[in-house]
């Protein structure tokens, strides 16, 4: 990877970040957004935790999403112009944030893409609002930086910047690259590489403490904490 680039944005309260991300794991269990057994990642690992975000599937799940993202934001320092949402899942994540950005006061515009170019009515890819200024992309997690460069490619095509990303969970886990794993997450690539600011709701390593000190889910912390030391990364 290249150097990281030096952060301008404004120090982080670690202690409310925490606490935000022990929230919001709680919350994503009680959704069963986020489970436990034995799963097959994209990578072919075979993971002691699931993550899907698409399981956020009601008014009610979808608005408290929407305000632990625009928390995480506002408590991040991150500045942004614009909000994008990448298809499919980036589309109703990026509304819902910049929904409830406005109601606490920060009107941010919002735009999308279409996955096929429409050749009718307003046509083109972007729906929405010009990308102008300083983009962030809003996911919910980073698996291989696939979409942030596709994401990428569109905002600079439009004359816009691509700024930072915010995701709902940092797996914190090394990618691969070629079938082999690599000294870096997806994360630290998006990040130090493409040169992008990356705003996290929770990583693995929250997960693993909520884990520890919750009596209902002790159980898991051992095989969560296993499959960390072997894949895991700062």
């Amino acid at each position: 990877m290249n150097t990281p680039q030096t952060s301008t944005q404004a120090p982080v309260d670690h202690s409310a970040q925490d606490a935000l991300a022990a929230e919001f794991v709680q919350f994503a269990i009680d959704c069963g957004v986020l489970r436990f057994g034995e799963f097959k990642t994209k990578a072919g690992r075979l993971s002691p935790y699931f993550f899907n975000a698409g399981l956020f599937d009601d008014g009610t799940k979808m608005l408290r999403l929407g305000q632990f993202y625009a928390r995480a934001l506002l408590a991040s320092g991150i500045e942004f112009d614009v909000i994008f949402g990448p298809a499919y899942k980036g589309i109703p994540l990026g509304a819902v944030v910049a929904v409830e950005l406005a109601r606490l006061g920060v009107n941010k515009p919002f735009a999308y893409n279409r996955k096929e170019a429409k050749d009718h009515g307003e046509g083109g890819l972007l729906v929405g609002a010009p990308l102008q200024g300083k983009v962030l992309i809003v996911d919910d997690v980073i698996s291989a930086g696939t979409a942030v460069r596709e994401s990428i490619a569109l905002i600079e095509k439009a004359g816009a910047a691509p700024h930072a990303v915010a995701i709902a969970l940092d797996r914190q886990e090394k990618a691969t690259e070629n079938g082999h794993d690599v000294d870096w997450s997806a994360v630290q690539y998006v990040r130090d590489t493409l040169g992008l600011q990356v705003c996290a709701i929770a990583k693995l390593a929250h997960l693993l403490q909520h884990l520890r000190l919750t009596d209902n889910f002790s159980q898991f912390f051992e095989s969560v904490s296993a499959y960390r030391e072997r894949y895991g990364v700062e």
